[in-house]
């Protein structure tokens, strides 16, 4: 059984949550974020700020960690802070995706109920594929991306460091989704997007820069 932290008590934290525990093989065994001021070692949960992962790996033996945060920059930001190693960080696969086995997951990585990765996908580190999206065959999929629920990806495709495929979203074969930017809900993608942009519509169309 794998001890598992999350660092982030929001939201997406909640699915992660669930996430581990339909698996026979890992357990929740700490939940950090700077919403809790102190460092509680419960008997069954340990809570705490972020900066108590030195105590978390102290205490909790062979314990792994990934990031429970939606935003992506922010998920780099913590990535970046917290110092650990790529193998500090487990990879989460909900037991009902299909994942090809000849797909290739990045440490960070969580995969939600329902999403399907096909062949030969290549998919970085500390990204989301969220509940129901759909990852079809060659498609390259960057470090820190967010596929949101029921998004689908024809084959391929480059989706770059960082970007945001927002719900119901499609993309039809051989595009690129430039680093950063945003495809909004249900838009059809059928040209490729630059980067540090957003573009929704169907077709989609850049409607704004991102600042950043």
């Amino acid at each position: 059984m794998r001890n598992v932290a999350i660092v982030g008590d929001g939201g997406h934290g909640k699915v992660i949550r669930e996430l581990i525990s339909a698996r026979s093989d890992t357990r929740l065994a700490a939940v950090l974020d700077d919403k809790f001021s102190t460092f509680d070692a419960g008997r069954e949960l340990y809570t705490g700020p972020s900066e108590a992962i030195s105590e978390v790996r102290r205490l909790i033996p062979d314990v792994m960690f990934v990031i429970a945060i939606g935003n992506n920059s922010v998920r780099k930001q913590l990535a970046e802070r917290l110092e650990l190693y790529k193998e500090d960080f487990i990879t989460l696969i909900h037991p009902s995706a299909i994942i090809s086995k000849s797909a290739v997951i990045g440490e960070g990585t969580v995969i939600m109920a329902g999403a399907i990765i096909q062949a030969d996908v290549r998919i970085g580190a500390h990204c989301i594929i969220n509940t129901g999206a759909i990852a079809e065959h060659d498609n390259q999929i960057g470090d820190f991306v967010h596929l949101s629920p029921r998004a689908t990806l024809s084959g391929g495709i480059a989706v770059q460091e960082g970007a945001h495929v927002g719900t119901g979203a499609s993309v039809i074969p051989q595009i690129t989704i430039g680093s950063w930017s945003i495809v909004g809900a249900g838009s059809a993608v059928i040209r490729s997007i630059p980067d540090g942009v957003t573009a929704v519509g169907t077709p989609a169309r850049v409607i704004s820069s991102i600042q950043t």
